[in-house]
């Protein structure tokens, strides 16, 4: 006879056991070094810090009650479509590859943004939000990548299996551009030839002609227990002669996105962001580091961008409480609240490949 299923509370313990590891929990630092003198205030002794001084930190408590009282949603039904690439696209364009990972082809350079191939978004392979669906292009499809942008170090945004795959390509491995004190992650894996350069928020790098500055965001860092903030977050404006993109990584809505929007200015308007727009239920606990479709179509008008594309959605199951095909739902009530045209913010199939215009 078959075995009976565990229940749904004691088949969530082990994810449960696993969040109370990532999620942000005060008192869970590592060693604090004072700041320099001088530093930017969201450098501290603790840490790093939201540009508005706040933090994001749970207790025990509220992610036991979340984990342990959460109802497994539906799956999609019919399954999210997967659809085959078209890596023959002129320039510029986009792939979505699934959650945050997009391919963009824009300047010259084949940049990837938070690269995450891989089975489950977690430290191990037993546990763990997992991938629901075919990958659409594994990292031996790509074309060769020549810069890989690296949002924050949490487990469905970096991912090192997906690096060491990545630093293997042939013909060399890309660029790696993260923020702040994420470079010593990338130093340990003891990558023969790896180049990372780290940013501060508002830094640049220029490689090849295109510019790419880490923007500030409202979110958090963990890859263990003990170093909770020691690394920095944000997105990225990605400034091509012809094209420019801007990536707002996981974020919480705050003034930030209005703030780049005037930092740049004299730079032009941004053709295309790439927005998250899953992974915000329950909300009160999800509210400060994960926007919602509407909070997302919000920033979209703070960044008085041309067109948005929704990411971080209908990929990895368990990561939070929403149905995975619920965003593009939202997405549309959102935009008929505030006024958008359909195509003004979309999103894409995985796999799909959106052929892009820009200003010139």
């Amino acid at each position: 006879m078959p075995r009976p299923a565990l229940p749904a509370r004691l088949r969530r313990l082990p994810a449960a056991l696993l969040t109370l590891l990532l999620v942000p929990l005060p008192g869970c630092s590592g060693d604090k070094a004072p700041p320099s003198a001088g530093a930017p205030a969201h450098h501290t002794a603790e840490g790093f810090r939201n540009r508005d001084g706040s933090t994001i930190d749970k207790s025990q408590w509220e992610v036991w009650r979340w984990q342990l009282s959460r109802q497994d949603p539906p799956r999609p039904q019919p399954p999210l479509p997967v659809v085959v690439p078209d890596l023959q696209a002129p320039e510029p364009n986009i792939t979505w590859i699934g959650h945050s990972t997009v391919l963009a082809r824009l300047g010259g350079l084949a940049v990837l943004t938070d690269p995450q191939f891989s089975e489950r978004a977690s430290p191990v392979s037993w546990a763990g939000p997992k991938r629901l669906g075919a990958l659409p292009l594994t990292p031996a499809q790509l074309p060769h990548i020549d810069v890989v942008l690296v949002s924050h170090n949490h487990y469905d945004h970096l991912d090192e299996a997906s690096v060491r795959a990545l630093a293997a390509q042939p013909g060399g491995a890309p660029l790696f551009i993260v923020p702040l004190k994420l470079k010593a992650w990338f130093d340990d894996l003891d990558l023969a030839g790896l180049r990372v350069v780290e940013l501060d928020w508002w830094q640049s790098h220029v490689e090849r002609g295109v510019e790419f500055m880490l923007t500030p965001a409202r979110h958090w860092s963990s890859r263990t227990p003990f170093d909770r903030q020691r690394t920095l977050w944000g997105g990225f404006a990605v400034l091509a002669p012809e094209f420019r993109l801007i990536y707002t990584g996981d974020t919480g809505y705050s003034g930030d996105f209005a703030d780049i929007r005037r930092h740049l200015a004299h730079r032009g308007s941004f053709d295309l962001a790439l927005i998250p727009v899953g992974c915000y239920e329950p909300r009160e606990f999800m509210r400060a580091q994960h926007v919602n479709p509407t909070d997302a179509a919000q920033i979209h008008l703070d960044l008085g961008a041309r067109r948005s594309v929704g990411v971080h959605w209908g990929t990895f199951e368990g990561l939070c409480d929403e149905p995975l095909d619920q965003a593009p739902r939202d997405l549309a009530a959102a935009r008929r609240q505030l006024g958008l045209a359909d195509e003004a913010f979309t999103v894409l199939k995985h796999g799909e490949t959106l052929r892009l215009q820009g200003a010139r």
